[in-house]
């Protein structure tokens, strides 16, 4: 017990590291949550500082879901712990969590589509790379990070679920019962985003606020 509370304690502490803030201080001496959408994520990132340092914020965002599932997941102190995918899942679950509600800077982060990137980066790299594909096409076509998004989670989804109940591949429930509350979670922090698309006044990519040069 005292390892999971562990690997829970230490996955949400490198989740919560807040990525966007440290490099927006350093780059600029702001604090990006003050600026654009408010919001600590890539797409802010690069709305109001541009390419540069949102590639190095998501990259650094999506790496903290990889460590929690690849490396806290295993940690363990005495009896070594069982059901590795679920300790994994329960790490990832908690980085997101760190991500979204982040305890060093009063819990306001982003919206959990890096880290949960990383997260299933390592636990399903086939079906995030082909969402990664549809998120793209989407993008292209529509120029809305936040539709790309939210119809890249919502297809590793339904992918898993027609892996294991259609095509029968031995697909673990705890995987799929990941990506469904992943998905939900993205949903939930995308609310805004979502509003915005329905009404037709989301922001585009490419579309600037005042950038800060």
């Amino acid at each position: 017990m005292k390892n999971l509370v562990l690997i829970v304690i230490l996955s949400y502490l490198i989740g919560a590291i807040p990525i966007g803030v440290i490099i927006s201080r350093l780059y600029k001496g702001i604090d990006i949550r003050d600026y654009g959408s408010k919001n600590a994520g890539a797409t802010n990132v690069y709305r109001v500082l541009g390419p540069i340092p949102a590639g190095i914020v998501l990259f650094l965002d999506a790496f903290k879901g990889m460590v929690a599932v690849l490396f806290i997941s295993q940690i363990s102190f005495g009896a070594p712990l069982t059901n590795e995918i679920a300790l994994k899942i329960i790490a990832g679950i908690s980085a997101v969590l760190g991500h979204i509600f982040p305890i060093y800077v009063g819990f306001k982060g982003g919206k959990g589509i890096a880290a949960g990137l990383g997260v299933l980066l390592a636990l399903i790299p086939r079906e995030v790379l082909i969402a990664l594909g549809l998120f793209i096409l989407i993008l292209a076509l529509t120029r809305y990070v936040s539709l790309g998004s939210l119809s890249a989670a919502t297809f590793i989804s339904l992918a898993l679920i027609f892996e294991k109940y259609y095509l029968h591949k031995e697909v673990e429930k705890e995987l799929i019962i990941l990506c469904v509350a992943l998905t939900f979670l993205i949903f939930f922090t995308h609310r805004s985003n979502i509003k915005r698309l329905w009404n037709g006044t989301e922001n585009k990519f490419g579309q600037k606020d005042k950038r800060i040069d």
